[in-house]
């Protein structure tokens, strides 16, 4: 590992690595109210441009095309010369996108093309920002700064949710997009401005090594990722039009409004959860925190697809219980893998991470719309109830292919 400044005499508010870990989740923050402010109003676009549930499944997956067309280049240009600056562009290109998709698009072809700029841009930001994370904090507590990072993601996804939705309550769908969009433009001054790289950065890396590709505890552990966003963002797609159709919610005076003040709860309360297993995986051992949180979540979806939510009351304890579980995985999913590849190759295994685990991403989504046309949300909400499952299976191959691969000080790691 790269040498780490020693900072445990400093006071927590003072620490560098602290105010650095401010800075970037504030970017991140800011750039991820972009992920889904289309979902946050996908009940009104679907009626206002008559999309089927296939087409809005493709105009959300286009974004995640384009998350994934840029996600290995930037990673591997964090690796050569610093997070810091790729951030800071993509973060800006990402919110011009969506800028221009609130304000211009009239359709399906033209929605679709914005949303996959505006997911480019984003692939700059979120792998960077945990390459910029890593090279901060020491592995004993890189799980911690890890699930406050992720976490801010989930929270800002959720303020997505509530904002674009109440905006699109009052003034309509489009000025909800731009407002969030307004918004993300303040990311990328902030991280170039008040970032700054960590003094103990690796040397560059080298670009892409393809002995990753061939590596069985990286492969395992992008397996694991794989099926916690074919769960992931199938649910957070889709969660405002299921709410809608339930009973409590259908009650309602504003149902629109209404699921997406919900949903945008659940996907906050994602970032408690982050929090948790991140800190959780420092203490206990990062396979069990993963295999706990697969297993209840993917649970989750099927308890939601057996019943009928007469109850707005009880609904909302499930679904908020429900996106608590759903993100415990994932820092220590990624914290793992930095600790089981070579310090100039974080950003890239990351990033390779990122691609092949996000995938199932632009999948999900689709099949989640094909099978609500086919036989509604009881036949919608297993398909990715299924996937997370099989991720459960797949934290024993990535604990084993990892087993004493992990240096002497990151025996907390595999403690299983």
């Amino acid at each position: 590992m790269a040498g780490h400044a020693d900072r445990s005499s400093d006071g927590w508010i003072d620490r560098p690595d602290v105010r650095m870990l401010a800075v970037v989740s504030a970017t991140l923050l800011l750039s991820a109210l972009l992920w889904f402010n289309y979902s946050a109003v996908l009940p009104t676009v679907v009626d206002r441009w008559g999309l089927s549930g296939l087409q809005a499944g493709v105009v959300y997956g286009a974004f995640q095309a384009g998350y994934l067309l840029g996600v290995i280049p930037f990673g591997a240009l964090a690796d050569r010369y610093a997070p810091r600056p790729v951030i800071a562009v993509g973060a800006t290109v990402a919110a011009i996108g969506s800028l221009a998709f609130g304000a211009v698009a009239d359709g399906f072809l033209v929605g679709t093309a914005l949303r996959f700029l505006s997911g480019v841009g984003m692939a700059a930001v979120y792998v960077p920002g945990m390459r910029f994370v890593s090279e901060w904090f020491d592995p004993g507590g890189r799980g911690t700064a890890m699930g406050v990072y992720v976490g801010t993601f989930s929270i800002s996804s959720g303020l997505s949710f509530v904002v674009t939705s109440s905006i699109a309550a009052s003034a309509g769908w489009r000025t909800g997009i731009v407002v969030t969009s307004l918004l993300a433009l303040g990311a990328g001054p902030l991280v170039y401005l008040l970032g700054r790289d960590s003094p103990d950065r690796a040397s560059n890396g080298g670009g892409f090594d393809r002995s990753l590709l061939t590596d069985r505890a990286f492969l395992a552990g992008v397996g694991v990722y794989a099926a916690h966003n074919w769960e992931l963002y199938g649910i957070r797609n889709w969660l405002p039009a299921f709410l809608v159709s339930t009973a409590a919610v259908g009650a309602t005076a504003a149902p629109v409004a209404t699921a997406g003040l919900l949903a945008g709860v659940v996907t906050a309360v994602g970032g408690a959860g982050n929090l948790a297993g991140g800190w959780l995986s420092d203490r206990i051992g990062r396979f069990r925190v993963i295999a706990v949180a697969l297993a209840c979540s993917g649970t989750g979806t099927l308890v939601l697809a057996g019943f009928a939510w007469e109850s707005l009351a009880v609904l909302a304890a499930v679904v908020i219980g429900y996106g608590f579980v759903l993100t415990m995985d994932s820092a220590p999913t990624s914290t793992t893998i930095t600790l089981v590849v070579d310090d100039d190759q974080v950003g890239t295994a990351l990033s390779v991470q990122a691609f092949l685990g996000t995938l199932p991403g632009i999948v999900s989504p689709v099949l989640f719309g094909a099978a609500l046309d086919a036989g509604g949300h009881a036949l919608a909400m297993p398909t990715l109830g299924a996937g997370a499952l099989l991720g459960v299976g797949g934290v024993y191959l990535f604990w084993s292919a990892t087993g004493t691969r992990t240096r002497a000080e990151e025996t907390v790691d595999v403690a299983d």
